[in-house]
């Protein structure tokens, strides 16, 4: 584990300042740097579109009675995506933004899900029980 975050705290941006480099050599630095500022406020402006139409999906399904377990993960991955985005680069900013496009979050949610199930068969994470009897 350490290993994998050893190496996505080097190689990522390691990556980043490569293609902001590259780019800015093709495009301009303003451009660059303008594109960096310009997918930042779309990001920000889609986490807060999202977040609150997730926020409203938690209050009715629990004004329904109901618990909001995948409006609640909704709203993890988007806030997940809003502090990717965050980071000024162009690999974080098309991960954040795919984050934000529901159709990819679904399928990044199935994947979750996937992998918790398979933790959880495995004995890697253990389920804890709540309810009271």
């Amino acid at each position: 584990m350490f290993f994998k975050l050893f190496l996505a705290f080097t190689l990522i941006p390691v990556a980043e300042i490569y293609l902001i480099i590259k780019l800015g050599g093709l495009l301009g630095a303003f451009n660059t740097v303008a594109i960096i500022i310009i997918t930042g406020f779309v990001g920000a402006t889609l986490a807060r579109m999202q977040g609150l139409q997730t926020m409203l999906r938690i209050r009715q399904s629990m004004q329904q009675g109901l618990a909001p377990a995948e409006e609640m993960v909704d709203a993890l991955l988007i806030f997940v995506a809003g502090i990717v985005l965050l980071t000024p680069g162009f690999i974080t900013d098309a991960a954040g933004l795919l984050l934000l496009f529901p159709p990819a979050r679904f399928h990044f949610k199935r994947f979750l899900r996937h992998k918790f199930d398979q933790w959880s068969k495995d004995g890697t994470i253990q389920h804890i029980n709540l309810s009271k009897k």
